[in-house]
């Protein structure tokens, strides 16, 4: 049956709408207030004006293609149930576009704010060096950092597929609130950037099938290497935030995983986390793999004073068991990686893990009291790091690492600002 001229005309002014409320949609630039220290670098902005500007185009181009097949012979040939179809595909898509555009606003929005847009806009800063290596091995993506309620962070990284379609143009880290700014915030955000680090050395990819055989070759050990393979995406991201900022990783992540007894001993197959309660466990022999102290095995004997095994069930103990008696070759395994990626490189050679020595960092402390303006010109990771030996080593309180890393953000946002400025002017 032809298309009825009512339908034809009603799809027509629902299409023409969408154009409308599009042509709405203005760039972020042009609209989303930021404080200077608290902007975007600028390619992180160009990239996600471009996505942006690139979807608008391509739905006011499908929306045009829609009108001129509704007046062609094709169109007025078809049936009502087909035109209403093609266009509610179309609003599928508008939709899209919208859900893209409030995903960054509320990521940029948060940079009106006095003092934490000054601080997002460090820790952007911390990010990006949490994720840049010596060697190379990858081009890094931009990434923004925002705030939100709940316990964890969570990554939406760069290139990965958004809702309503379309690659992610930056990585976007959400940071917890209750984590700004005290010693869990290193820890939180270098392991989400650790997902993203993972993804491009292709490390999971890499580490499935080695983790697979030793299932195979192990019959007794099967169960605890089918659940590493299991866990293996939040295991190295653990392993990035252990080697990028040493034991402030562990300090971090107990805070963030002390929950009641009955989770933190719950084996979960159809959770990527670890066991809470072995995932402690793992992160200390992963860091005192890089950084070998006596601190590592202070924070294991404290963990399991707060959460005995004799806690847990008999099934759960003999799971745990299991998984504690293969961490060991598990951590050789996984620092010495050496995925295609690395060009031959080790996993712990291509940390970087010379700078971040616990002898080192304690010195650095004790310098910092004394100059105090030789911290600011530390790279980021070296200085989070420094102070989570601080705090184990308890030669730095909360009130102080507060305080400190607060004054650390606001210089790393206004030299980055201060950079860009710099920049564009050369440029230009």
């Amino acid at each position: 049956m032809p298309l009825p001229p009512f339908a034809s005309w009603m799809l027509e002014q629902e299409a023409r709408a969408l154009l409308t409320r599009l042509a709405r949609v203005k760039p972020l630039a042009m609209q989303e207030s930021m404080l200077p220290a608290a902007s975007l670098l600028p390619e992180t902005q160009t990239a996600i004006e471009r996505f942006l500007i690139v979807g608008r185009w391509q739905l006011r181009s499908l929306v045009e293609r829609f009108l001129d097949w509704l007046k062609s012979p094709e169109g007025a040939g078809s049936d009502a149930e087909t035109a209403q179809r093609k266009f509610i595909s179309l609003r599928l898509r508008f939709t899209g576009v919208l859900t893209h555009f409030d995903l960054f606003e509320n990521v940029i929005t948060q940079r009106s704010e006095n003092e934490t847009g000054v601080w997002l806009s460090g820790l952007d800063v911390v990010s990006a060096d949490a994720l840049r290596l010596h060697g190379h091995y990858y081009d890094s993506p931009p990434i923004v950092c925002y705030l939100d309620r709940g316990m964890g962070a969570a990554i939406r990284r760069s290139r990965t597929r958004l809702p309503g379609g379309g690659d992610n143009p930056v990585a976007i880290i959400k940071i917890p609130r209750e984590r700004m700014v005290g010693s869990g915030i290193a820890s939180s955000l270098v392991h989400e950037v650790g997902h993203q680090a993972a993804a491009l050395l292709s490390l999971v990819e890499s580490l499935r099938p080695v983790l697979r055989r030793k299932a195979q070759e192990r019959p007794s050990e099967r169960l605890a290497w089918e659940l590493w393979e299991r866990w293996i995406g939040e295991i190295v991201a653990d392993l990035w935030a252990a080697g990028r900022v040493g034991i402030a990783s562990t300090l971090g992540l107990m805070s963030v995983v002390s929950l009641p007894r009955v989770f933190v001993f719950r084996v979960n197959t159809g959770d990527p986390h670890p066991t809470p309660w072995i995932r402690v466990k793992l992160s200390a022999a992963m860091g005192n793999a890089f950084y070998p102290q006596p601190g590592w095995g202070q924070l294991v004997e404290l963990w399991e004073s707060y959460y005995p095994r004799s806690g847990a069930a008999p099934q759960q103990r003999e799971v745990m068991q299991l998984l504690e008696r293969t961490i060991p070759e598990l951590v050789t395994l996984l620092v010495d990686h050496r995925p295609p990626a690395l060009r031959g490189h080790s996993v712990r050679q291509a940390l970087d893990t010379v700078e971040l020595q616990p002898s080192r960092l304690q010195e650095l402390l004790r310098r910092w009291r004394h100059a105090p303006q030789e911290m600011y010109q530390t790279r980021p990771i070296v200085t989070f790091a420094a102070i989570g030996q601080g705090r184990i080593d308890g030669s730095i309180t909360p009130e102080e690492e507060s305080a400190v890393l607060g004054k650390l953000l606001s210089h790393w946002a206004l030299w980055s600002t201060l950079q860009a400025a710099a920049g564009c002017a050369i440029a230009s």
